[in-house]
């Protein structure tokens, strides 16, 4: 098989490979149709995250259908279409049982090996799904590919963030960081809630993006200014986190109100806060944060068949490549050039 391989920091390559085959009587092997490159690959990538192992599978993004299954597997056969979450699940322990599946006890994630150990991911041929029968949601007829991909990471992950942030009733919520996620957290928190909704960025075609979408745009500049307006000067009753880098998290501090929620999915690799816990005791923070328990969310999301049906697609997918041209796609998508949001690759 062939795949977009981790080579080094800014590194990527389109390689051949041995093919993943079934290891344990629980996996299944799925030929991938299509893969999404998702911000998190950047960590990695730029050398933000240390620990991949060179000749790694990138990504935890893909659907395809299933092409072979482990002697103990019984609900899903060849030929069937499936999504998966960006983790592996087993469905069965604690953390499991109490929807927090993102925590699994033999939980792991797509794309991550790191000294020999570890799973290849979804941006190949073929890609080797451990735990499948808890892990993997067969793809509904009604629902198409790009659909079922967002539902695995981003949509699920939005959807997330949203819940998080506390803002059923007519709270006035900011966003910052208008990627894919970002973007889609708008039409989540629409979804939860009626209040007003601030998106901030500093790329104007996404804040245009994030206008379309109903929301207030602002640059980090700003923010606080027009959030002041807004509510009296009280500041913004949650706030959605989305970078994951210290300017945002600092920025988050200051534009959320005393008494507010901090709903934070950008993922930090600094060892500190850009706040201090004083900073936070003195504005009664509530601090929430963690890795979206996708597969609990891609079927509760699946519950809600109007509003899936509602998302315009091509407003969060802007990039489609070949496969073999995904050394071409993490170039644009990680360096944002072209207007890019969103790449996907076409293994079909």
């Amino acid at each position: 098989m062939r795949g977009i391989c981790f080579d080094g920091i800014q590194q990527v390559a389109w390689k051949s490979l041995a093919d993943a085959r079934i290891e344990a009587s629980t996996d299944v092997v799925v030929n991938v149709e299509m893969a999404g490159l998702c911000g998190s690959d950047l960590h990695p990538y730029f050398g933000r995250e240390t620990g991949l192992d060179h000749g790694t599978v990138m990504g935890h993004e893909f659907v395809g259908r299933i092409v072979a299954v482990g002697d103990q597997v019984t609900q899903l056969s060849t030929g069937q279409r499936v999504f998966a979450p960006f983790t592996t699940n087993c469905g069965k322990c604690f953390f499991c049982s109490i929807g927090l599946t993102s925590r699994c006890e033999q939980g792991q994630l797509f794309g991550w090996r790191c000294n020999g150990q570890g799973l290849h991911g979804g941006q190949a041929e073929l890609v080797r799904v451990p735990l499948a029968e808890s892990t993997l949601l067969t793809i509904p007829d009604h629902i198409p590919p790009e659909l079922a991909l967002l539902l695995g990471d981003n949509l699920s992950t939005a959807f997330y963030c949203a819940s998080m942030a506390d803002i059923p009733g007519n709270k006035l919520v900011a966003i910052i960081g208008c990627g894919c996620v970002g973007l889609l957290s708008i039409l989540a928190a629409r979804e939860i809630s009626g209040g007003q909704i601030v998106a901030i960025d500093k790329i104007p075609q996404r804040l245009e993006k994030a206008k379309q979408l109903g929301a207030i745009p602002a640059t980090p500049d700003e923010a606080a200014d027009v959030i002041s307006n807004l509510t009296k000067g009280r500041g913004a009753d949650s706030v959605m986190e989305l970078v994951g880098l210290a300017p945002a998290q600092k920025l988050a501090y200051e534009l959320l109100r005393p008494g507010g929620t901090m709903s934070v999915i950008g993922c930090h690799s600094s060892p500190s806060f850009a706040f201090t816990p004083a900073e936070a005791y003195d504005k009664n923070l509530t601090y929430r944060t963690g890795r979206s328990s996708a597969r609990c969310y891609m079927q509760q999301l699946l519950e809600r068949p109007s509003w899936l049906a509602s998302i315009d697609l091509n407003a969060f997918i802007t990039h489609r490549f070949e496969a073999a041209d995904g050394v071409r796609a993490y170039e644009i998508f990680a360096h944002q050039k072209d207007g890019c949001i969103k790449a996907v690759l076409d293994f079909s």
